[in-house]
């Protein structure tokens, strides 16, 4: 797994790389958030190169531009000022930026969002990175409900609610949504415990789909299986070893395991079929009808004896 300190950060942050990914793993981030967190700056740092921003000048508003940037280029990750807070909490403890000075807030909207963030920290004793996630997406709402610098909490409808997130899911990642179901959820229990709303309201909230067959793979377009196929060189062991596999692939539709495991005994000439081997030690046969069963079973034999003859295995 790549290591926080091979990323290679050019432009105004450089000299701060290292430091910044030494001190996430101190603080016990796993090397992969690591990694992104140090990718994110250096992208950052290339971006501040290009505009002429000095390490000094990393504003709130050049933080929300450099955002913006992202989100303009097709970013679906790291596309919020709240995405750099570790960073720059990292700058101003090296002296590189100057701490945010607390200010009180202006509007009934902010007030609450303050009385919010108290209580996650107090009653719920959730982590900083949870309660700087549910603020922000309370702020969210809340200034959707703010009319004339005042709160139009009263107008606050279960259907209200769900227009909001589903609104809000649209543009944002499974994992995202997720996380602003569960910010809302929080919000309007606050907000009824404090008797600032009439009636529960968390229920209105609707759950993220998994969509855990979002990713299933497509099917390959007319033509891709068959130039596959002819650009393996089957003058070479390894271009026909190929081609054996390949054709168990597209035209059995085996897994990759499943070629991987064949032997010559699970060949049968005699009753045309092929013993597949499934997960851990079930084994189902394949009865192949029709009248390329020769052909199929060939292929099997085939990619047990050249894959031999290459000395190696497939999987």
């Amino acid at each position: 797994m790549k290591e926080p300190s091979r990323v290679r950060v050019a432009g105004p942050l450089q000299p701060f790389a290292r430091g910044f990914g030494e001190h996430l793993m101190r603080q016990g981030y796993a090397r992969s958030s690591a990694v992104a967190q140090v990718q994110l700056m250096a992208h950052l740092s290339r971006w501040m190169a290009a505009e002429g921003v000095p390490a000094a000048g990393l504003t709130p508003a050049r933080l929300e531009q450099f955002v913006g940037t992202r989100r303009a280029a097709g970013y679906r990750h790291f596309v919020s000022p709240s995405s750099l807070t570790r960073l720059v909490d990292y700058l101003v403890g090296c002296g590189v930026l100057l701490a945010p000075q607390p200010s009180s807030p202006g509007t009934p909207a902010e007030a609450l969002v303050e009385r919010f963030h108290s209580y996650l920290v107090s009653e719920r004793g959730l982590a900083a990175i949870t309660v700087r996630g549910y603020v922000r997406f309370a702020r969210l709402l809340l200034s959707e409900l703010s009319r004339d610098e005042k709160l139009a909490l009263g107008e606050l409808t279960a259907a209200e609610v769900t227009r909001f997130v589903l609104s809000e899911s649209r543009r944002r990642s499974a994992g995202s949504a997720k996380n602003l179901v569960a910010a809302l959820r929080s919000l309007l229990a606050f907000l009824f415990v404090e008797g600032l709303t009439a009636s529960p309201l968390g229920g209105a909230v609707p759950s993220v789909a998994p969509w855990q067959g979002a990713r299933l793979p497509k099917a390959l377009q007319e033509g891709t299986a068959a130039r596959l196929l002819s650009s393996c060189d089957r003058r070479t062991t390894t271009g026909r070893r190929d081609f054996a596999i390949l054709v168990l692939l597209v035209r059995l539709g085996l897994r990759a395991g499943e070629v991987a495991a064949l032997e010559l005994d699970d060949v049968d000439w005699r009753a045309g079929e092929v013993m597949i081997r499934g997960k851990e030690t079930a084994t189902s046969g394949c009865r192949c009808r029709s009248t390329w069963a020769k052909l199929w079973l060939a292929t099997c034999a085939a990619v047990v004896l050249v894959r031999r003859a290459a000395g190696c295995c497939c999987g």
